[in-house]
């Protein structure tokens, strides 16, 4: 199953916009973080302006998972990510071959790191080169909006630890 509507990946790497309706397609089966935020953003706004009171213990069980999914995806980067800012990652990426899967983990968690990258991209020891991951972490950080003050947090850690070992 796949959705299409929100910002929707496809097999030419582009992102496109449209109608949401739901299919079966081989060739689109992955969302990002950031497309599942928006959708669960925009299906929370529409219930709101419908007013409806009475709910279904099924519609009640929904708005559950939406309601914790929406709590812990807005605690990921995706929050600050647009459709701008995902066509131009993709573009971006074109030129290093990674996987469509590698890609969306690059997207959905934003990695600060060569560590994080090499958790990411599978048998990255034997594909890409310390300057290629440098390359991947430039592009990553330089594209997609992140929490600064996690940033900050996180560098003060590396900072931290690279003291502890000299």
């Amino acid at each position: 199953m796949y959705l299409t509507g929100a910002t929707s990946f496809s097999t030419d790497g582009k992102v496109h916009q449209g109608q949401k309706t739901w299919g079966k397609d081989a060739n689109a089966a992955l969302l990002s973080n950031f497309e599942v935020f928006q959708l669960l953003t925009d299906l929370k706004q529409q219930r709101k302006e419908s007013g409806k009171n009475k709910q279904s213990s099924g519609q009640q069980n929904l708005n559950t998972i939406m309601y914790e999914t929406l709590k812990y995806i807005s605690k990921t980067p995706c929050r600050y990510q647009s459709p701008e800012t995902v066509r131009e990652f993709l573009a971006a990426m074109k030129g290093h071959k990674l996987t469509k899967a590698e890609k969306l983990q690059l997207l959905n968690h934003r990695p600060v790191t060569a560590v994080e990258i090499q958790l990411m991209v599978e048998e990255s020891e034997e594909r890409l080169t310390e300057e290629q991951i440098e390359s991947l972490l430039q592009t990553v950080t330089s594209i997609l909006p992140g929490d600064s003050e996690g940033q900050q947090r996180d560098s003060a850690m590396a900072t931290d630890s690279k003291g502890d070992r000299a």
